[in-house]
C-alpha cells in the first residue's frame, strides 16, 4: 500500500467534479487500499479520491472507535436526506488544522458499490451521516469551507497559503 499525497485547500484540483467509476477492478481496489492507508496515516475518518487527485467517485470512511471498520463507497448516490438538520464542527484532511460549524442532514440513505462491486444501501445518522455528506461533497468539487462566510473562507485561505509558503521556505533551508 502506498501513501498518497493529499491536496490542500485552496488547490483548484479540489474543485474538479469526479466521474463515475466504470468498473470496480484491480486498479480501483488498489486505489481503495492506498486511500485507506493514507486516511489512517493522516488520522482522518474519511477521504475522497478527489483529495488525492484522482477524480473518480470513490470514498473511504471509518468512524469506528477502534479504526477497524472501513467502509468503501464507489459511485455513491444520495437516495434520501432527513429534513432534520444538525450543526457540528467539521475538519478536513485537505484543510489541516481548521474546524468550523457546518449544517448537514441528520440522517441519510446512500446507495453505492463496495470494493467487490456489490451494490449496497447504507442508512446513516450521527457522525457517519455527516462524514458521508462531507466526502460526497468532495466528489462534486466542494470543500466544507465553502459553507462558511466569505470572510471566514478568505481568512482560512490566507492562513493555509502562508503555512504552505513557510513549509516551502523551511524545506529550502534544510541542509542536504
Amino acid at each position: 500500500m502506498a501513501l498518497l499525497p493529499i491536496l490542500r485547500y485552496p488547490d483548484p484540483r479540489l474543485h474538479t467534479v469526479a466521474r463515475p467509476v466504470a468498473a470496480v477492478d484491480d486498479r480501483i481496489r488498489t486505489l481503495v487500499r492506498d486511500m485507506l492507508a493514507t486516511m489512517y496515516d493522516a488520522q482522518g475518518i474519511g477521504l475522497a479520491a478527489t483529495q488525492v487527485d484522482v477524480h473518480e467517485r470513490v470514498l473511504v470512511i471509518d468512524v469506528s472507535e477502534q479504526r477497524d471498520t472501513p467502509q468503501v463507497l464507489i459511485n455513491p448516490e444520495l437516495l434520501w436526506a432527513s429534513d432534520e438538520r444538525v450543526k457540528g464542527d467539521e475538519g478536513c484532511l485537505s484543510v489541516p488544522g481548521i474546524y468550523d460549524g457546518v449544517e448537514r442532514a441528520a440522517q441519510v440513505r446512500v446507495r453505492a458499490l463496495d470494493e467487490r462491486g456489490q451494490a449496497r444501501e447504507i442508512d446513516a445518522d450521527g457522525l457517519l451521516a455527516v462524514c458521508i455528506q462531507h466526502e460526497m461533497d468532495h466528489l462534486v468539487g466542494k470543500v466544507f469551507v465553502e459553507y462558511l462566510s466569505p470572510l471566514k473562507r478568505g481568512r482560512i485561505k490566507t492562513k493555509l497559503l502562508k503555512a504552505e509558503r513557510l513549509d516551502k521556505a523551511d524545506a529550502v533551508r534544510e541542509p542536504v
